[in-house]
């Protein structure tokens, strides 16, 4: 582990240093962590931010979409003279601005098979910031097949809820689809679009995110493996669920039937 910080790295992060679960060798671990964040919008903006000033070494951002107007009520690392640019490539640019110490890699791209078998590899924890189920489905599926931990959030109105999937490790950590064992049909849930959502909520669920992807670089504190949190802002609640491996899970259970990433080929 490399502990040679430059002066400014000690005094940009004095704060993490002086904390005992983080130290020199925690911020040197930061500094060495690979983080794949999916999605530059609603989650995926307080997320990236957070993470870069962490320090985190290197984030990856995807996002194919262009920056419209009605994202800026909530997807903070964008500004309006970026409307109409790549939401990866304007994140990036405000991330290098808060830190320029950290590499951001941007994959201005739709994920799909082929580039989540690609992507995924090349990075040591992954974050899904993303709103639709199919890409939630993807990646899920991507990151226990390719072995990797998956920090995963989701808003709706006024409510959120997260989790971290780590079922490659082995039991008892279950997988997404020991939550979820299929998409929903179509139309049954709404997206963003068609419901609303309280633009705070996507900031306070984004930063939860990071906390747990930091928690879990860090190796500190409980993760949220086995467990789901559940935000209802109108009511200012939070609550948390167990979730247990499924045996009969068609991704990780003991008679698995997804063993590759076909089913999402396009």
């Amino acid at each position: 582990m490399d502990l040679d910080f430059t002066d400014a790295e000690l005094h940009r992060y004095s704060r993490h240093i002086l904390l005992a679960e983080v130290g020199a060798e925690g911020q040197a671990r930061l500094r060495a962590a690979r983080v794949l964040v999916v999605g530059a919008g609603g989650l995926g903006a307080p997320l990236a931010l957070y993470l870069a000033a962490a320090g985190i070494g290197t984030i990856g951002l995807v996002d194919h979409d262009a920056l419209e107007l009605s994202n800026l009520q909530r997807q903070v690392v964008h500004s309006t003279a970026r409307i109409g640019r790549n939401k990866a490539e304007s994140a990036a640019e405000t991330l290098h601005a808060l830190n320029p110490e950290v590499r951001v890699e941007t994959h201005a791209l739709r994920l799909d098979a082929a580039s989540a078998r690609d992507l995924v590899p090349r990075y040591d924890l992954v974050c899904d910031g993303t709103d639709n189920f199919a890409t939630r489905f993807l990646l899920g599926d991507a990151c226990h097949l390719l072995g990797r931990t998956l920090v995963s959030a989701a808003v709706l109105r006024f409510e959120g809820q997260l989790s971290t999937f780590k079922a490659h490790s082995g039991p008892p950590h279950p997988c997404h689809r020991c939550l979820h064992p299929e998409p929903p049909p179509p139309g049954l849930v709404p997206s963003c679009s068609e419901a609303g959502v309280l633009g705070a909520v996507t900031g306070v669920m984004g930063t939860l995110q990071a906390t747990e992807a930091l928690k879990e670089v860090l190796g500190i504190g409980e993760g949220m493996s086995g467990r789901l949190l559940l935000w209802d802002a109108l009511d200012a609640r939070f609550r948390t669920v167990r979730l247990r491996r499924d045996p009969g899970c068609a991704l990780c259970g003991e008679a698995a039937t997804i063993r590759d990433l076909s089913a999402h080929a396009a």
